[in-house]
């Protein structure tokens, strides 16, 4: 069998018993423990699988979703506690990382409209299946769809495509209005892709870089940053390990909190989980802290 494919049913094998595993409850407590007001949650990323029912995504290709619907479970719980959720989403095409996905999805087509549909369809019925109970989108891997940005990883022939950004945008809304969208760029970058965005996608390494000053850039965009506290890249993959630890002093966290507190600058704070969607009792503890220095 192709290396490929078998991989392909180890994940499907593993996203089928993760998504049976997790507890809705334990997830949004752990979250309303550590006092966010927001939560952004990956729905998929280095490989197209989704813990949740998407039929454009099955007619694209087959096992790559779930039957029980986490992610509406999820952000049902969330609302309940009035917290809101933010979808991160991936489109999987990055250098053939998943090239089953990539080859299914039309990413190397001559014609890129096929790609682009299939990508704001799987959006756009999400918006519509979900409709407020996503307040936003934060969309990542943004250079592998078009040159010209700070980063360039397009690993496609795009011809004379143009990526039709206010129909991407539109997609991202659909069925409510007030969504909120953003475009990653790439790290410490306001690049603006398309004025049809609201805010700062903001992935910083550390607290020096580019701190807000004010709540909005210069270019706009509401300021917004996204940093890792504990593991560097981004999330836990070490099988069987702990997850790292922390990477800021108590005292470091909550001064910088404070000062995007007071500039009305929404911080995200990169908590690693496990594969049951528990933390790092140090990364909770510390959030902890934070949440009883600012209330």
């Amino acid at each position: 069998m192709d290396t490929n494919v078998q991989a392909k049913a180890w994940l499907v094998a593993l996203l089928q018993r993760s998504c049976r595993k997790i507890r809705r409850q334990a997830v949004v407590d752990t979250v309303a423990e550590t006092g966010a007001e927001y939560l952004i949650f990956t729905a998929t990323h280095r490989y197209q699988f989704i813990p949740a029912p998407n039929p454009v995504i099955d007619r694209i290709q087959t096992s790559r979703t779930c039957k029980r619907d986490l992610l509406g479970e999820i952000a049902q719980e969330l609302r309940r506690r009035r917290i809101s959720l933010i979808m991160y989403y991936n489109h999987s095409c990055n250098r053939a990382q998943d090239y089953m996905w990539e080859e299914a999805a039309g990413y190397n087509d001559r014609d890129k409209n096929r790609f682009f549909d299939n990508i704001f369809n799987i959006i756009e019925w999400m918006g519509l299946h979900y409709w407020d109970l996503i307040k936003a989108w934060w969309f990542d891997s943004i250079s592998s769809l078009t040159h010209g940005g700070p980063r360039d990883t397009v690993s496609t022939d795009m011809g004379n495509f143009k990526v039709p950004w206010h129909r991407f945008t539109q997609s991202a809304k659909a069925g409510y209005p007030n969504r909120l969208v953003t475009y990653n760029a790439a790290w410490s970058k306001s690049y603006m892709y398309t004025p049809n965005q609201d805010y700062r996608a903001g992935e910083i390494r550390s607290f020096e870089e580019d701190p807000p000053s004010n709540r909005y850039k210069d270019n706009g965009l509401q300021w917004h940053g996204w940093i890792c506290l504990d593991d560097k890249g981004w999330v836990h993959t070490k099988r069987d390990t702990e997850i790292p630890d922390l990477r800021f002093s108590d005292e470091q966290v909550i001064k910088y909190v404070r000062k995007c507190i007071k500039q009305q600058a929404p911080v995200t704070l990169n908590l690693s989980i496990y594969q049951d969607a528990t933390m790092s009792p140090k990364s909770l503890r510390q959030m902890q802290k934070l949440k009883n220095a600012v209330k």
